[in-house]
């Protein structure tokens, strides 16, 4: 296994920041991350799993110990009947479109979310009506050192949660279960979602998608919009006018700016509805304290 030291996370994150890991690396199969995993455990390190970094903000400090990948070289899609099995690292806009192609519906949902299969499972990503929950037949995990295999019905998914986050489990791949379908009424819902993706996110800044979960009985960009932050900026980071519910990087932004713009939007929100947001953004590393 080859490591790259002082690693720029900034590379390895949709919000194009961050600074160096001491450790990176990128597996390309579950028996490389399980040789991986116990040898840093010898070691009496755990590594930091990540996929695309496609909902990481990481700290300008950067991170210390070893960030292992779970990312493009081990991304395998099989069409197997009506299901298909893919890898952790695989897209699912490309894992979207795997089934299209084979006639099989259930995921036009996600073929815009940015993230990879392994993410999307640990916290049930979603968007427009369907969820990771909806489809997935079992998981390929590794669990205290082992590979195991997991029931759908059994990973406890709820919103942006699934079992993942409270064990501690690696995903390495997935079964996800479909139906039979006309690929074009699939690629023509595929579409229109994309298009709705494209009318009404800031797909042409950085970001990590939706900063906040959304708090029960409210939408969070309309409580950050009646907050009056549209347009908000701390250094480059910047409350999109075109959905409050993502904070962007302008071109310029720091990590910190993020974090503070995000601390900032929290206490605004808070003291002018008293309802409390939560990041959706995995937050990674030491940052400053001041709002």
């Amino acid at each position: 296994m080859d490591f790259l030291y002082n690693e720029p996370m900034k590379l390895h994150t949709t919000f194009r920041t961050g600074g160096p890991a001491d450790r990176y690396c990128s597996v390309s199969s579950g028996q490389e991350l399980l040789e991986v995993l116990r040898e840093l455990e010898e070691g009496g390190e755990t590594p930091i799993i990540i996929g695309n970094g496609s909902n990481l903000l990481v700290s300008d400090q950067g991170l210390r110990g070893t960030v292992v990948e779970i990312g493009d070289r081990f991304r395998e899609i099989r069409v197997e009947g009506n299901c298909i099995y893919a890898e952790a690292g695989a897209h699912l806009s490309s894992i979207a479109a795997a089934a299209r192609d084979a006639g099989l519906g259930g995921l036009a949902f996600a073929s815009g979310i940015p993230g990879t299969l392994g993410g999307a499972i640990s916290m049930n990503a979603g968007a427009y009506g369907g969820e990771m929950k909806d489809v997935v037949l079992s998981v390929d995990v590794i669990r205290d050192g082992k590979i195991e295999q997991i029931p759908g019905e059994e990973m406890r998914f709820a919103y942006r949660h699934s079992r993942c986050q409270e064990e501690g489990l690696i995903v390495l791949g997935a079964t996800l279960q479909l139906t039979p379908a006309d690929p074009e009424v699939i690629r023509d819902e595929m579409q229109e979602l994309n298009r709705r993706r494209r009318e009404k996110q800031p797909l042409e800044f950085p970001s990590a998608g939706s900063t906040f979960k959304r708090p029960e009985g409210y939408f969070a960009g309309k409580l950050i919009q009646d907050s009056g932050l549209a347009g908000c900026r701390i250094g480059g980071a910047e409350v999109s006018e075109k959905h409050c519910g993502f904070v962007i990087n302008r071109g310029d932004a720091t990590s910190e700016d993020i974090y503070r713009l995000i601390r900032h939007i929290i206490g605004t929100v808070e003291e002018k509805f008293g309802v409390h947001l939560e990041p959706e953004v995995r937050i990674l590393g030491e940052f400053s304290e001041e709002a």
